[in-house]
């Protein structure tokens, strides 16, 4: 394949480096285990009961979320052939868990938001194994991004213990006061939520601020790519359920579970192991902003098409 001009462009986004100082990625990293702590008060035993009670539709879901989007996502990446920065980004998303606002579209949209609850949970927790092994298996499968990965020296069980900390430890401490002062949990929950969403929502926009200038050079090599690649993943998590033979409401559960990433583990992660790599965390901040609007129109697309047959 001849290089061209635009290709040259897009490739030199690898040698971008957005500004984060490691100030900003340790308030980062603490607000990350902040939102972790927060959703695991609002987790109780039911919430695991109801998952095992459902194996098949929750089986499904965590296929769809760790095992088929990664994939997907890599033959998407071999098709289109991005900066081989922006594809380490696009994997690197794809192999995080759910995000925790997944639960509130699924319920805005009327799904099941019992196993919508169940997956997320599932996904986070399998995600300190999944997030690394996704990440170092897929981009290995890819020369370019295999040779990014070697510069780099990732090391997956480095990453592994990362995102353990990252998301185990706030989990364990988060269930541990919900089993043992569940009062003080249902106090603490609405609260942490809310001001843990802010001061994350907080931290993106700030990211993007700092690094605006880059943004307006190199946006346009991400934001198609990444509504491509976010509308991969709810369209393929409700169609797999769908022909799983899952209900209508499982399927849209199975949907957000699997189009809403955790994008602040991989900013995390990408200022920790990947030096802020411009491609990746690009891809990573813009994917953290458009989720959430993917999100709000689908779960309001659904609520409308209800409502509309309930007349």
């Amino acid at each position: 394949m001849p290089i061209t001009p635009q290709h040259v462009a897009a490739s030199s986004i690898d040698l971008v480096r957005l500004n984060f100082n490691p100030q900003a990625q340790l308030g980062l990293s603490l607000v990350l285990a902040l939102v972790m702590f927060g959703i695991a008060l609002d987790l109780t035993r039911d919430d695991f009961r109801q998952a095992w009670a459902r194996p098949r539709a929750l089986v499904i879901g965590l296929l769809s979320h760790h095992v088929l989007y990664p994939a997907a996502t890599f033959l998407m990446i071999v098709l289109l052939r991005p900066a081989p920065s922006i594809g380490l980004g696009m994997l690197l998303v794809a192999s995080c868990p759910a995000g925790h606002i997944s639960n509130f579209f699924t319920h805005r949209a009327n799904g099941n938001t019992a196993l919508s609850v169940s997956i997320s949970t599932l996904s986070t927790l399998g995600a300190i194994v999944m997030t690394p092994l996704n990440v170092s298996f897929w981009a290995s499968r890819d020369p370019e991004m295999a040779a990014l990965l070697h510069s780099f020296s990732l090391d997956p069980a480095r990453m592994l213990l990362e995102v353990g900390l990252l998301l185990g430890l706030p989990l364990a401490l988060g269930l541990l006061v919900q089993a043992r002062a569940p009062a003080l949990a249902k106090r603490l929950h609405v609260p942490m939520k809310r001001f843990s969403m802010l001061v994350f929502l907080v931290f993106v926009l700030g990211a993007l601020a700092l690094n605006w200038a880059i943004f307006l050079e190199w946006g346009r090599y991400v934001v198609l790519l990444v509504l491509a690649h976010n509308a991969l993943a709810l369209a393929g998590g409700y169609t797999f359920a769908r022909l799983a033979g899952l209900a209508e409401r499982d399927c849209r559960a199975v949907a957000f579970e699997t189009g809403i990433q955790n994008s602040g583990l991989g900013l995390v992660l990408i200022f920790n192991f990947f030096d802020g790599l411009g491609g990746m965390a690009i891809v990573t901040s813009w994917w953290g902003i458009w989720h959430i609007a993917a999100g709000t129109g689908l779960s309001t697309f659904w609520l409308m098409r209800d409502r509309r047959r309930l007349a």
